[in-house]
C-alpha cells in the first residue's frame, strides 16, 4: 500500500511539473522577447539625434523628436571614412 501511495505522489508530481513547464515557459519566452524589443528600441533611440527646423527656420538638433514637425534622424556616431561627391563645382 505504501508503494502505491508513493507511485501516486510521483505521478502527481510529474503531472504538476509537466503542467508548470508547458504553461509557464511560453509566457516567460514572450516576456523575454518583449523586454528585448524594448531594450532594442531604447538602444536605437540612445544612438539617434533629430535634426529639424523650428518656427523661425532655425536648425535644431535634439535627442527627442519634435512634435508635429518634420525631422530627420541622424546617428550620434559619424560614418567611417570620407564621403566625396564628385558632382560639385
Amino acid at each position: 500500500m505504501k508503494q502505491l501511495g508513493m507511485l501516486l505522489v510521483a505521478v502527481a508530481l510529474g503531472v504538476a511539473a509537466w503542467w508548470w513547464i508547458t504553461s509557464e515557459m511560453p509566457r516567460r519566452e514572450h516576456e523575454r522577447a518583449k523586454v528585448a524589443q524594448v531594450a532594442t528600441a531604447k538602444a536605437e533611440r540612445a544612438n539617434t539625434l533629430y535634426r529639424w527646423r523650428d518656427a523661425n527656420g532655425n536648425l535644431q538638433v535634439t535627442d527627442t523628436p519634435p512634435s508635429r514637425r518634420k525631422y530627420e534622424r541622424i546617428g550620434r556616431q559619424p560614418d567611417d571614412g570620407i564621403e566625396i561627391h564628385g558632382n560639385r563645382e
